[in-house]
């Protein structure tokens, strides 16, 4: 899967952004009928109906010099599993690990980890940066780490956001935005993992930085659905 000259392709065909997908299939397959080139911002699996279709769809887009994806925190924990990390396995994960092992996708494992591997942790394009769960400057200066080698403060960051170190009632960890107001003059971050929208559609955010941030988690595979955000060619 040889990585396309993004600059080249963004100017000449622009970009669709597509949030978290979650094993939802079907939404991701009406997402990527586009001619745009596609960013896929992390966790592809986990959670709804056909995470190794949305892994194979991804793969071939890859293949076809068509998108890209961003590693999100399940896609990381999934990559983990696959090449042998002992880890807490959670219901989903062992959903994903099932439909891997199903006969029908032969092969698919193994073009899987590949593709996880790859998948870097965040990406640059001049004033846009792409990411899964947060920013912070470094990224701005620095190439991410192996996705599935030791967590860094950067790859930390990217990964799962920021977190305050206490748990919610619901189990999940909670998060703050201060990195919103960290985002330079001029740039925009799109990123998943949040689920901040309540009117089902991206949720955008000033930082008093004169940044932005474009959340585009709407909980595909969790009831919600699958967003997208068009850039048009430069």
């Amino acid at each position: 899967m040889a990585a396309p000259d993004l600059p080249v392709v963004a100017a000449a065909r622009g970009l669709r952004v597509v949030g978290d997908v979650h094993g939802d299939l079907a939404a991701f397959e009406h997402a990527v009928a586009t001619e745009r080139f596609i960013i896929q911002l992390g966790d592809l699996v986990d959670h709804g109906p056909d995470s190794a279709g949305a892994l194979r769809l991804m793969i071939d887009l890859m293949d076809d010099g068509r998108g890209l994806f961003i590693l999100g925190n399940h896609d990381r924990k999934l990559g983990r599993a696959l090449a042998g990390h002992r880890l807490r396995r959670d219901p989903p994960l062992e959903a994903t690990l099932r439909q891997l092992s199903s006969p029908l996708q032969a092969g698919l494992r193994e073009r899987a980890l590949d593709a996880l591997i790859s998948a870097p942790a965040w990406l640059t394009l001049g004033s846009l940066v792409f990411v899964h769960g947060g920013f912070h400057t470094g990224m701005l200066i620095e190439e991410p780490p192996p996705g599935l080698g030791p967590i860094t403060p950067l790859l930390a960051r990217a990964l799962f956001g920021e977190t305050t170190g206490k748990m919610q009632s619901d189990g999940y960890p909670e998060r703050k935005l201060r990195w919103i107001d960290h985002i330079p003059a001029g740039h925009v971050v799109y990123c998943g993992h949040d689920r901040r929208s309540t009117d089902g559609r991206p949720w955008i955010r000033a930082g008093r930085n004169g940044g932005r941030a474009v959340f585009t988690d709407l909980g595909a595979g969790k009831g919600g659905h699958l967003a997208w955000v068009d850039i048009d060619p430069a």
